[in-house]
């Protein structure tokens, strides 16, 4: 029953997290809130491991928690829940994409998708925020906020913004590195 409920969860997700798999991160905190499967620490964890592992987020993330949550079927029955809606949209797209081509109602529809991906993205950055530099259990001012992650999160910036020779270096450099420090400091 719990992989027939894996596959249904993520179905949802994959059909309506629209913009990526940042775009899903909203629905895999109503998902913990509703299943108890995992805490949004481990959400936090999952979206680490999946933007270092190779391939799209949102089909990584649900590998991840179908494993945590049912194991090897978990992983497979979740990530062809994900990509099901996608599958069968697209197909549904070729057969009629020159029919409807250049349809007003249709290049209205996707006008009016790009705000609502952009909020769920925004909405994600803000969780992932709070999770990864925030500690929102704190009780005093001082205790909110992870000043070494915080740290880190400021040197990466500058790295890979403003200064010139790291500006050009391979994401993954950035990924090792921050894996490192990771274990090293945390």
């Amino acid at each position: 029953m719990i992989l027939l409920r894996l596959f249904w969860e993520f179905f949802k997700i994959g059909m309506f997290s629209v913009g990526g798999g940042m775009a899903a991160l909203p629905f895999l905190y109503d998902m913990a809130d509703r299943t108890s499967w995992f805490t949004y620490d481990q959400i936090a964890d999952m979206l680490a491991v999946s933007e270092s592992t190779p391939g799209p987020i949102g089909i990584n993330m649900a590998t991840y928690t179908g494993f945590t949550t049912a194991g090897v079927w978990g992983s497979v029955v979740a990530t062809l829940g994900v990509i099901t809606p996608g599958i069968v949209i697209v197909l549904l797209i070729v057969a009629v994409l020159e029919k409807f081509r250049n349809n007003r109602y249709v290049e209205a529809a996707f006008y009016g998708l790009r705000p609502a991906s952009t909020g769920l993205i925004a909405a994600a950055g803000i969780m992932v925020v709070e999770i990864a530099l925030l500690n929102m259990d704190a009780g005093e001012l001082w205790d909110l906020f992870d000043f070494k992650a915080i740290a880190l999160a400021t040197v990466l910036l500058v790295l890979t913004r403003w200064i010139k020779p790291t500006k050009k270096l391979h994401p993954i450099v950035f990924i090792a590195a921050s894996a490192v420090v990771g274990v090293l400091i945390f």
